[in-house]
C-alpha cells in the first residue's frame, strides 16, 4: 500500500482501472474498476441526497450483497459515514438504532423492508437497492469516476454498534485513517497479497467483518467474495468454488462448521488463514486437524482501544503478548495485578489476585461514541482505555483472556473468570458450545451455572470434571442446563444476557448436584412457589 493512501477513499480510488476479479457474490463477478466506479456513481448520488445541514450518516441495512460494500466506499468518497444496521433487531430497538445514528439516507432491500412497517422514521430517506426505481436513481450518475479528494484521515466513515450485555447498543466511531491503518496492520501482519481471496461470511453490519476482512482486501486489491449470510454447510463448498484463502469469523461460527458431517476430503481446500475470536483452543486444534487451516486467535477490542497481536511462540491458552501501555489491572484498587502463576497441570493457582481488567494506558485509538459521553467517559476513566475484559498476565508477559467484567463469578469468596471455566468444560466430549455463568447463592455470592449444547450424560459429566488437573475446587458447575442450540446473537456470539436472565427458570431440562458432591448430577426440579434453590 502506498503511504500516501491514508484513507478509505484512496483505497477505493486506486483500483480505478484495474480489471482484476474484485468482488465476487453468488454468480456474479465485478471487477475492482467496476466496484469502484459503482461506489463513485453512489457517492455522487449520497451527495445530493444528504441535507447540507444534516450529519452525513447513511444506514445500511442489507444482507452481505455487492451494494453493502459499494455504500461502503461511496460513503468514503463522499465523506459520509455508514452506520450498519442489525437485521435482527425489531420495532422501537432498530427505529432507535437508526435514529439514534441520525442517517438521513437508509440502503436496504425487499426482504428486510417488513422491519420497517409500522417504524416512524420521518425524515430518513428510503432506498431499496433491487427495485427499478434505485436503478433509475443511480442512471444520471454512471459515468462518475471516483474523487478521493474530499476525504481526510480524519472523517469519521463507520459507526457500528457494539453488542454490550445491558443497555441499548452503543455506536463507536471509526475515521477512515483508522480504518485504512487497521486494514494495512492485518494485511502485514498476515502477509496478504493481491492473489488471496477474502471470503467474507460474517456480516458486513459488524466490525469484524469490515475492518478484519473487507479492510485488509481493500488495501492489498484482493478478491472479496461475499457470502449473504453466514452458512455452516455452505462454507467449504463456497471456499472451494471461488478459491478462498482468508477469513474472518467471530462467536460460534466455528463450532458450527465443525459440526457439519466430516468428509474424507475435508483438507482439500485452499485456505491457509482464519482470524477472529472465540473459537478456544479446542476447537481451534479440531478445525486444523479436520481442515488443515491455522486458525489465529486476536483480541481487539470493538472500539479500538486495545489490541494484542498474536505471535508465534505464544503459549497455548494464551491470546498474545502484552504490547507497550497495556496492564491488568485491580479493578478496585487501580493497582496492577501480580503475575499469574500456574500449575504443572496448566491451573491457575492464583486467580482471584491475578485476573483484573485490561486497561491501556499508553496512546489509544479510541475515537468515542456517538452522542453518549457517559459510555465514553466510562471508557476513558483516568485517562487510559478500560477495555471492560479480563485477562491475567503471566511472568513472560503474555495475555490469558478470563471473560467480560460482568462475567466474573464470586464462588465462596473466590473470584473465578467464565471463560476460563467454558475453556474447560469445552472439552467435554459431548460439548458442542458451552457458556458459564454466575446463578445468585441463596445466601451470599454466586454459585456456578453452565449451558452446554450437544450431548449429555449426567454420570460421564461428573467423571469428566474429576479427570480435568486443571478445574479448580470452586470451578465445577452447580447448575447444568442441557439445550438443543444455543441462543446465539446476529454475528452468532452466545446471548449470555439472555441466559443469565433465564437462570434456572427456563424450559430446557437442568441438571444439578450440591455443594462438595463429586457424584452425578441429577434433574432439578424447582418449587412451584418458588422456595430457595436446592443445595445451597
Amino acid at each position: 500500500m502506498d503511504s500516501r493512501q491514508s484513507t478509505v477513499a484512496e483505497l477505493v480510488a486506486v483500483r480505478w482501472g484495474d480489471h482484476r476479479p474484485g468482488l465476487r457474490c453468488e454468480d456474479r463477478t465485478l471487477t475492482h474498476h467496476e466496484v469502484a466506479a459503482g461506489a463513485a456513481a453512489r457517492a455522487a448520488l449520497l451527495t445530493d441526497l444528504l441535507p447540507q445541514a444534516a450529519e452525513p450518516h447513511l444506514g445500511v441495512l442489507l444482507d452481505n450483497t455487492p451494494e453493502f460494500p459499494q455504500w461502503l466506499g461511496a460513503a468514503a468518497l463522499a465523506g459520509a459515514a455508514v452506520a450498519g444496521v442489525n437485521p435482527t433487531r425489531r420495532g422501537a430497538e432498530l427505529a432507535r438504532d437508526i435514529l439514534h445514528t441520525e442517517c438521513r439516507v437508509l440502503i436496504t432491500e425487499r426482504t428486510h423492508l417488513p422491519l420497517l412497517e409500522g417504524l416512524d422514521l420521518r425524515g430518513v430517506r428510503l432506498l431499496v437497492t433491487d427495485t427499478a426505481e434505485y436503478g433509475e436513481l443511480l442512471t444520471p450518475y454512471a459515468d462518475a469516476s471516483p474523487d478521493p479528494s474530499r476525504a481526510t484521515p480524519r472523517d469519521r466513515f463507520l459507526l457500528y454498534f457494539t453488542s454490550g450485555s445491558t443497555g441499548a447498543p452503543k455506536a463507536a466511531l471509526c475515521s477512515q485513517g483508522r480504518l485504512a491503518a487497521a486494514g494495512r496492520s492485518l494485511a502485514d501482519q498476515f502477509c496478504l497479497s493481491p492473489d488471496d481471496v477474502h471470503y467474507v461470511c460474517m456480516p458486513m453490519f459488524h466490525g469484524n467483518a469490515v475492518i478484519a476482512d473487507w479492510a485488509p482486501a481493500l488495501v492489498t486489491g484482493a478478491t472479496v467474495v461475499l457470502r449473504r449470510r453466514f452458512s455452516a454447510s455452505g462454507f467449504l463448498p463456497d471456499v472451494r468454488r471461488y478459491g478462498a484463502t482468508y477469513f474472518t469469523y467471530v462467536g460460534r461460527a466455528i463450532q458450527y462448521v465443525l459440526a457439519t458431517p466430516p468428509r474424507p476430503d475435508d483438507r482439500d481446500n485452499p485456505l491457509r488463514l482464519g482470524f477472529g475470536t472465540e473459537a478456544g483452543a479446542v476447537d481451534a486444534a479440531a478445525f486444523e486437524r479436520r481442515f488443515g487451516v491455522r486458525l489465529v486467535e486476536g483480541y481487539g477490542s470493538s472500539e479500538g482501544g486495545a489490541a494484542i497481536p498474536w505471535s508465534p511462540g505464544t503459549p497455548p491458552g494464551a491470546v498474545g503478548r502484552a504490547g507497550p501501555g497495556l496492564v491488568v489491572l485491580d479493578q478496585e484498587t487501580r493497582e496492577e495485578c501480580p503475575a499469574a502463576v500456574f500449575d504443572g497441570a496448566g491451573r491457575l493457582l492464583n486467580g482471584d489476585e491475578a485476573i483484573g481488567e485490561l486497561v491501556n494506558r499508553g496512546p489509544s485509538p479510541f475515537e468515542g461514541y456517538w452522542r453518549n459521553p457517559q459510555a465514553e467517559a466510562e471508557r476513558r476513566r483516568d485517562g487510559w482505555y478500560w477495555t471492560g475484559d479480563l485477562f491475567c498476565r503471566d511472568t513472560d508477559g503474555y495475555l490469558y483472556f478470563a471473560g467480560r467484567t460482568d462475567d466474573r463469578l464470586r464462588v465462596d469468596g473466590e473470584n473465578l473468570a467464565a471463560a476460563m471455566i467454558e475453556n474447560i468444560l469445552a472439552r467435554y466430549e459431548g460439548a458442542a458450545a458451552v457458556c458459564v455463568y454466575a446463578v445468585p447463592d441463596p445466601v451470599t455470592g454466586d454459585q456456578v451455572m453452565a449451558t452446554l449444547a450437544g450431548t449429555f450424560d449426567p454420570l460421564s459429566f461428573a467423571e469428566f470434571l474429576l479427570a480435568q488437573p486443571d478445574l479448580g475446587t470452586k470451578m465445577a458447575p452447580r447448575f447444568v442446563r442441557v439445550v438443543r442450540r444455543m441462543p446465539v446473537t446476529a454475528t452468532n456470539k452466545i446471548h449470555r444476557a439472555a441466559l443469565r436472565r433465564e437462570g434456572l427458570r427456563c424450559t430446557d431440562p437442568v441438571w444439578w448436584r450440591g455443594p462438595g458432591e463429586t457424584g452425578g448430577y441429577r434433574l432439578l426440579d424447582l418449587d412451584a412457589a418458588g422456595q430457595p434453590l436446592p443445595g445451597g
